[in-house]
């Protein structure tokens, strides 16, 4: 697997899906990892860089649903892992924690660990 490189979430200030219920795992989820992390607010001049990381690579429509959460990888490539949950917050709250604990965030950490282990070595 590629090194992860970076966290990008979309999001918006107003929405109980994005703050805090995305934006601050997924940076303490950054945090742990060691990696940067990158938030674009619709509502701001980050639109732009938003829809077209959504356009690229998410869950695309003229209206999108927020938040949405990609992983950028030491290759270049982005893999999108998570939209939100119109149905309601306890939704997305249960989907960031699935995310958090998939076999994918703990390869990720693995990953870092190992790392970790071969520069002190």
């Amino acid at each position: 697997m590629n090194r992860l490189k970076a966290i990008h979430v979309v999001y918006a200030n107003w929405c109980p899906h994005c703050v805090p219920t995305t934006v601050e795992p997924m940076k303490r989820a950054a945090e742990r990892l060691g990696v940067r992390y990158f938030t674009y607010d619709i509502d701001t001049d980050d639109v732009r860089t938003a829809d077209e990381l959504v356009k690229k690579y998410g869950d695309w429509s003229e209206d999108y649903i927020i938040p949405q959460v990609f992983l950028e990888f030491d290759d270049g490539n982005f893999r999108h892992v998570l939209t939100g949950y119109s149905e309601g917050v306890a939704y997305t709250r249960r989907a960031v924690e699935n995310l958090l604990n998939s076999d994918l965030f703990r390869q990720l950490e693995q990953a870092e660990v190992a790392g970790r282990s071969r520069q002190r070595r």
